[in-house]
């Protein structure tokens, strides 16, 4: 992914998000971030600390969204690009994020890194809502096969990805998140005309048995 050069802050009175977002989700809307947000989506994870106390056993760090808009996927991983976007409501107040990155080893196959939501939103449907239209969007724009990683004892993370429909196709060991030292379940969610041996035929690397 090219990099990008920090761009001019937005006027004074300009909010960074107006204008027309990448789509809309309910009374939600979603737009791409970029280093102007970083302040923004830092607040995002300082108010909404639970994911990196669950996953990582410690709060955001001071640079958690400086590192968040500076992390790749490994070297040895060809994609395409890596997207950060926010959710917000009619106030302008970011609800919610995720990161995708687009074409992840081959073409079609998208992942989903974080996604967020803000906790005064649990319980009302709010993620899967924000989920519903995330996925669209991304299959409206070329994704095949879709692809994440959740940490195996986050049971609210581990359910909310089945119901959405991903199954798990391998387990990574050791996997160092935070201050933890974690087990990741590499779960896909297939289009409806794919199966998962065509995935695993794909990408070897998440093969059961893959080291």
């Amino acid at each position: 992914m090219d990099s990008k050069s920090p761009e001019e802050p937005a006027p004074v009175g300009i909010h960074r998000f107006d204008g027309r977002p990448l789509f809309t989700a309910g009374s939600f809307r979603a737009f791409e971030m970029d280093t102007r947000d970083i302040p923004a989506l830092q607040r995002f994870f300082e108010r909404n600390p639970e994911y990196h106390l669950a996953v990582g056993g410690q709060a955001p760090r001071p640079n958690e969204a400086q590192e968040e808009f500076e992390s790749l996927p490994p070297a040895g991983w060809p994609f395409e690009k890596r997207l950060l976007l926010a959710f917000v409501d009619d106030e302008h107040s970011m609800v919610g994020m995720a990161s995708v990155t687009v074409n992840l080893f081959v073409q079609g196959i998208w992942h989903v890194g974080l996604f967020i939501v803000a906790t005064s939103l649990r319980g009302r449907g709010t993620a899967s809502i924000l989920y519903g239209h995330l996925e669209s969007w991304m299959r409206s724009n070329g994704a095949r096969w879709l692809r994440l990683g959740v940490v195996e004892g986050n049971a609210r993370a581990e359910r909310f990805w089945a119901k959405a429909g991903y199954v798990e196709v391998r387990k990574r060991q050791g996997v160092e998140i935070g201050k933890r030292v974690c087990t990741l379940r590499v779960m896909v969610k297939p289009p409806a005309n794919g199966s998962l041996p065509e995935y695993i035929a794909m990408v070897a690397r998440d093969r059961p048995d893959s080291a």
